[in-house]
């Protein structure tokens, strides 16, 4: 009855409000409290703070889990299930409810706790920024005081009857939990669901880095733990690689490698991620060093190697076909344009040479000499203009356009000097594979567009 009542506990008074129903619960670590509260100021109004009834949720807590507002474990474990009851508590329990309560509010809102938060305990949180954000909540800030809660226990969920999240889970429990979760991985991998296989990994991967992280780096359980974590992180990369996150392959393992620096599985994953993404330098390295590390696997390297240099030469006619038509493009467009404004160049000329015979025509007071006169000065500018027009048509860039060899046939010199280029960068290509027929056959053709362009320009010269 005292405990009920809790006569024996310092500074709270409890009066029952209804009863509940049944015995008294057991309440071990770890059990789920579900319940309603309502918080009210020790005044003559009785001031209402919080009402959980208004965000049409019930609180939780677990016992044994470090809750912050400590006195209300000790208030709920006094209670049987359907209970509702009334405690005054002092103010020597009640200094960290606007933190608390600050939390409930920003959750019922569908926002982050922690959001803005440095990383302090939660009174420094509060005098880093000098406010809750609620008035009322200031109030207790500034002044502690005392606070009635009236409560109704809802439910009492046994331990086992939930999945425990990490941060209840004690370590034991987290290393207990791993090899579950590594199982469920690999049968989740056979039926080839691999999104769902590397929430497991990822899962077991973060608990076994809780557990790290209480360990002093060098100790022998410290690189025990890492020795765990890492079969798990080359499962998840081999998830990522199934689908296609080759850059979260690479992340990963270049974080297991700095750690694992003789990891084959490690340099293997991150060589075939760097294949992916076109990183041709970065994958070959990577390959080498795990023929290096383990000389029984040199033949799959070489098929690798192999593999690698056949996807490069596809991207790279791929890119060239690509980067070509978009010169044709250009080429023709300026073609295009150069003959527009041409055109636009004669019809003016016309134009103005019609207005001045118009003219000329009108004119009254011309004598027989004058028109005589024009009509030579037209004739002259009509012969230089013919004297322009063949200079025109025997000029370098009209000689390099009409080519007699069938290979240089529709091409003015810009296309030959590009092809001259790009027949070179293929020559290069092929001498790196070593295909030395083909290549002098790209140089030879090169040679042959010099060559023609040489000539043209010695006989223009």
């Amino acid at each position: 009855m005292d405990k009920a009542l809790l006569l024996d506990y310092p500074g709270v008074n409890k009066k029952i409000m209804v009863g509940g129903t049944g015995p008294m619960p057991h309440f071990p670590p770890g059990t789920k409290l579900v319940f309603h509260f309502q918080t009210l100021k020790d005044n003559f109004e009785r001031t209402v703070i919080d009402d959980s009834r208004l965000a049409k949720r019930p609180a939780e807590i677990f016992v044994g889990k470090m809750f912050k507002m400590e006195v209300w474990e000790t208030l709920l474990t006094s209670m049987r299930v359907g209970e509702v009851a009334e405690f005054w508590c002092d103010a020597i329990h009640t200094g960290l409810y606007a933190i608390v309560s600050k939390g409930m509010r920003l959750i019922a809102q569908g926002k982050d706790p922690l959001e803005g938060q440095k990383h302090m305990c939660g009174m420094g949180n509060l005098f880093n920024y000098h406010s809750t954000g609620f008035p009322e909540l200031d109030e207790l800030m500034r002044e502690p005081q005392p606070l009635i809660f009236i409560m109704e226990l809802l439910q009492v969920g046994d331990p086992f009857s939930y999945k425990r999240e990490s941060w209840m889970m004690e370590k034991d429990e987290k290393l207990e939990a791993v090899p579950s979760l590594h199982l469920q991985g690999n049968t989740l991998v056979k039926q080839r669901r691999y999104k769902d296989a590397s929430v497991m990994y990822q899962e077991a991967v973060f608990l076994l880095r809780t557990v790290q992280s209480r360990e002093m780096p060098g100790h022998e359980d410290y690189i025990n733990l890492s020795r765990l974590i890492m079969p798990l992180v080359l499962n998840y990369c081999q998830c990522m690689l199934e689908l296609e996150e080759y850059y979260e392959v690479i992340e990963h393992t270049t974080e297991l490698l700095e750690k694992h620096p003789d990891c084959v599985k490690g340099y293997y994953k991150r060589a075939k991620a760097h294949m992916a993404v076109w990183n041709e330098r970065e994958a070959r390295r990577d390959f080498n060093m795990v023929a290096n590390l383990d000389i029984t696997l040199a033949p799959l390297v070489h098929r690798e190697l192999k593999s690698l240099s056949e996807c490069m030469r596809e991207k790279y006619w791929e890119e060239k076909e690509k980067y070509w038509n978009i010169l044709e493009e250009k080429e023709g467009k300026r073609e295009e344009e150069e003959e527009k404004e041409e055109g636009e160049e004669e019809e003016e000329k016309d134009k103005d040479e019609k207005e001045k015979g118009t003219k000329e025509k009108g004119g009254n007071t011309v004598g027989d000499d004058e028109v005589a006169t024009e009509e030579v000065k037209e004739e002259g500018t009509r012969e230089r203009a013919t004297v322009r027009e063949v200079e025109v048509a025997v000029s370098p860039a009209s000689q390099l356009q009409s080519p007699p060899c069938a290979t240089t046939e529709g091409k003015d010199w810009q296309q030959m000097l590009r092809m001259v280029m790009f027949l070179q960068e293929e020559g290069n290509f092929h001498m790196k594979d070593q295909r030395h027929d083909q290549a002098a056959g790209k140089f030879r053709e090169a040679l042959g567009y010099v060559d023609h362009l040489q000539t043209k320009v010695s006989e223009t010269a």
